[in-house]
């Protein structure tokens, strides 16, 4: 079995940061994707960003240039640090871990972490 376990989330201000952790344990495969998704209200889960075992990283757009995305392989860990935060940024923030395209593994959520960003 994993278990990916988030901390982090909080009450920021507008235009301030937050880090988000994620550690995984357990049976974990590699190569892998680790990543971050989030749910806000209302909406559809999307993707946040994600990096591979070889460090390969990707970034949606709405967050390029404001979140960075690094991750401990040694430790299975990975960090979202999130700057210049903005409202829209509100949302319910999950990890996961995912095989890489072609490998028969399941995908794997951590139990989500809150980031609320208001004044």
């Amino acid at each position: 079995q994993v278990q990916l376990v988030e901390s982090g989330g909080g009450l920021v201000q507008p235009g301030g940061s937050l880090r988000l952790s994620c550690a995984a344990s357990g049976s974990i495969f590699s190569p892998n994707v680790m990543g971050w998704y989030r749910q806000a209200p209302g909406k559809q889960r999307e993707w946040v960003s994600t990096i591979t075992t070889d460090g390969t990283l990707n970034y949606a757009d709405s967050v390029k240039g404001r979140f960075t995305i690094s991750r401990d392989n040694a430790k299975n860990t990975v960090l979202l640090q999130m700057n210049s935060l903005k409202p829209e940024d509100t949302a319910v923030y999950y990890c996961n871990l995912s095989p890489l395209p072609g490998y028969r593994y399941s995908t794997h959520w951590g139990q989500g972490t809150q980031v609320t960003v208001s004044s």
